[in-house]
């Protein structure tokens, strides 16, 4: 498949991977015809323009809107969901759950259309609890979903939806592929406000901490919870590889760079050439004990793996979110 011969619809794409992926594809010549989101446009990570490119504001729960957001796509990239960092997802199970919703009638419309593609976009808050509960995790390989002990709320969505997708494979001939996100970030994504994953949280209690003189910083749990985090750029590589290859099971796409929470605000000090004392709130939410992508399957399968360094991505987020910052409201008042 040629995504340049296809016309494609992108679900979720006033979010944040959403967004980057509907201009990258548009900068690869990519007809993208539909970018759909709940969010008023004025509220998009980013709203792009391009000739044939509608921008429609629509619930997509609803399966009108979205049968109206597929009407003219042959493929669709569903990256729509209602989610964020560990404190939404863990205060907001049944808002997280509503996504059923969108996963079911997007693929009810897909069915209809006749669509060629529909790529899901899960994640590894789908994996068994019980795989997660020593911060020297062994990488989870996508076998480790099952027997199902998700997330409460928002990753029992993710393997619900993914269960549709195979199904909707096997019985109506929908063209389905699945990847398992591993915590996403990057420049242009959530960094205050609640919604925000890690990585811009560090940074930008980093950033608080360096332009207020007070050097201290606030880390949930006791920082020694590990996590992998992906760049946003190897996130589009392998979304693509993903959706235009022939694997139908779930594949994971995640960095396999483990580390801890205390090591993440390590790298975040560094950038910042700043040392700050912590305190270490046990009571806020953390997650799981550790997790990491086994990447031995989308190795076998696709011969490539995200490579970009948490440094390196690190560093733009920092220096993005610095920007913002600055050029917003006075430091302090985030």
């Amino acid at each position: 498949m040629d995504l340049k011969q296809e016309r494609v619809a992108v679900a979720g794409a006033g979010g944040f991977i959403g967004g980057h992926l509907t201009r990258a594809l548009i900068e690869q010549g990519v007809p993208v015809v539909a970018a759909v989101d709940i969010k008023p446009l004025n509220e998009w990570y980013q709203a792009v323009d391009a000739p044939g490119l509608k921008n429609l504001s629509l619930d997509l729960k609803d399966l009108g809107n979205c049968r109206t957001a597929l009407a003219d796509a042959t493929v669709c990239f569903d990256l729509a969901a209602d989610m964020g960092g560990m404190g939404f997802i863990e205060n907001n199970k049944a808002l997280c759950m509503l996504s059923v919703l969108t996963g079911t009638h997007l693929l009810l419309a897909a069915k209809e259309a006749g669509l060629k593609r529909f790529f899901f976009s899960s994640s590894a808050c789908v994996y068994n609890g019980d795989k997660q509960t020593n911060p020297d995790v062994v990488a989870l390989k996508e076998s480790d979903a099952y027997p199902a002990l998700p997330e409460d709320g928002y990753g029992w969505e993710k393997l619900f939806t993914e269960r549709l997708c195979r199904h909707f494979l096997e019985d109506y001939g929908v063209e389905t592929r699945v990847a398992r996100y591993h915590n996403v970030y990057g420049p242009l994504g959530t960094w205050q406000g609640g919604r925000e994953k890690a990585p811009a949280a560090v940074c930008r209690k980093v950033l608080e901490a360096k332009h207020s003189g007070k050097h201290e910083i606030e880390i949930w749990g006791d920082g020694h919870q590990t996590r992998s985090f992906m760049y946003i750029d190897d996130c589009l590589k392998g979304t693509q590889m993903i959706a235009l290859s022939d694997i139908t099971e779930p594949l994971n796409l995640g960095s396999s760079e483990l580390v801890s929470i205390n090591q993440l605000v390590d790298i975040v000090e560094e950038i910042a050439g700043i040392r700050l004392k912590r305190s270490y709130n046990l009571s806020a939410p953390k997650g799981v004990n550790g997790r990491n992508s086994d990447n031995t399957l989308i190795c076998e399968k696709l011969g490539w793996e995200p490579s970009i360094s948490l440094r390196e991505g690190m560093r733009k987020t920092y220096n993005w979110i610095e920007s913002e910052m600055l050029s917003s409201t006075p430091v302090g008042a985030h």
